[in-house]
């Protein structure tokens, strides 16, 4: 069985403001947890969990049917999950809607859509927190105008596998998949 999601990669300019926010998040102080390592920061478009190699294989027929033309997104907003239960800090996509959409289309006979989920990229993950209210406070009054003027261009995404360590993760592409 292989754990495997399917994202996208982000550019360098991208990573680099997003590591500004990170380092802005740790010197806060807000809460106890991890920062995602740059190398592992991406966008991911759909979760598929541990699947065997038919699966697989079959995931990937699917995809490189997909036909949509290249296009540019750009991260809008950042923020958590649940205020009740914060465990990861996200950064989300604006314009990655139509991907996300045909790649649920292609895999729906083998996973079911997915009506709630949002495409977003995880930058830390949540272990400990003391007061919620201030870091939800810190989140909705970030500025992220220079992460926003951002265009990230998508020319292809990918089929990653995900091996989980003591270390971290650590993730491989299993498939690239070109847009139009």
């Amino acid at each position: 069985m292989t754990r495997c999601f399917i994202s996208l990669d982000l550019p360098e300019p991208v990573v680099e403001e997003i590591k500004k926010i990170q380092e802005t998040l740790q010197k806060q102080n807000l809460f106890k947890g991890k920062l995602t390592e740059k190398e592992h920061l991406h966008l991911t478009l759909k979760f598929l969990g541990e699947i065997d190699e038919e699966a697989v294989e079959k995931v990937k027929e699917r995809l490189k049917e997909i036909k949509i033309k290249k296009f540019d997104a750009a991260i809008n907003k950042i923020g958590i999950f649940s205020p009740q239960h914060i465990r990861i800090i996200w950064l989300q996509l604006e314009g990655a809607d139509e991907l996300q959409k045909e790649i649920d289309d292609a895999l729906q006979e083998l996973f079911p859509k997915e009506h709630r989920f949002m495409g977003h990229i995880t930058i830390a993950r949540v272990r400990n927190i003391e007061d919620k209210k201030k870091l939800i406070t810190f989140l909705e009054n970030y500025d992220l105008e220079n992460l926003k003027k951002q265009k990230i261009p998508v020319h292809e995404f990918f089929l990653k596998k995900s091996v989980l360590t003591p270390q971290g993760p650590s993730y491989s592409d299993l498939g690239v998949f070109l847009l139009g």
